[in-house]
């Protein structure tokens, strides 16, 4: 049987369900969004747990942590609309090791694979929260943005809800297991990043600076 420990991230959650119902679980998750850390692998099967007691509806659990991770999509969504492509390509200018030509082809890219990106991104730890800030940026139609997103929130929250739900008190294993695949997101990224620096460290100078 699963304890939840006081003032931890869990019974933060469990705190707001109880106390309002679906729309707590949709603030978790749209603090969730917004923060990172609040990791989705521990609210969202725990709103399937609430639910399994009977203190708010599989539906609404379902209804309500999809809305919030719209909500918290969105509020990224306009961060990047205020940044504004000049804005970033005045800060990448400033930046070691960065060409305004890495922001020229991911803006391209983007351009390209945007409506995958949100979409897939949405199923990504830490990329679910970050993908929306380059969508805010390129402009991307708010209504395609919105559907996109929803849909990719629905497929992510429903996996995780229903878990708890029929996990009941041993909840916590879908931490555990989204948990590796954090990690192994973490560790991708980290690999990339370090092969990005050393490949551009390495290459001839005059090839740096092609701003």
């Amino acid at each position: 049987m699963t304890t939840i420990e006081p003032g931890g991230i869990a019974a933060w959650a469990v705190d707001l369900m109880d106390k309002l119902g679906g729309p707590g679980a949709g603030l978790a998750i749209a603090l969730e969004n917004l923060f990172p850390p609040l990791p989705s692998e521990v609210i969202l099967p725990l709103a399937g747990f609430t639910a399994s007691q009977g203190k708010l509806t599989l539906a609404g659990a379902l209804i309500w942590t999809t809305l919030g991770s719209v909500v918290g999509a969105v509020a990224l969504y306009l961060i990047g609309a205020w940044l504004g492509r000049d804005r970033v390509r005045a800060i990448a200018a400033k930046l070691p090791l960065i060409k305004l030509s890495d922001v020229d082809k991911t803006e391209a890219w983007f351009q390209r694979h945007g409506r995958k990106a949100v979409f897939l991104g949405r199923m990504i730890p830490i990329f679910r929260s970050l993908i929306s800030i380059p969508a805010g940026v390129s402009r991307m139609p708010l209504p395609v943005f919105l559907l996109y997103t929803a849909i990719g929130s629905l497929i992510w929250n429903s996996v995780l809800v229903l878990a708890g739900f029929y996990l009941g008190e041993s909840w916590d294993l879908v931490e555990t297991y989204v948990g590796v695949l954090s990690k192994v997101v973490i560790v991708a990224v980290v690999i990339a990043f370090v092969w990005f620096v050393v490949a551009r460290l390495r290459a001839p100078r005059g090839r740096h600076e092609s701003r």
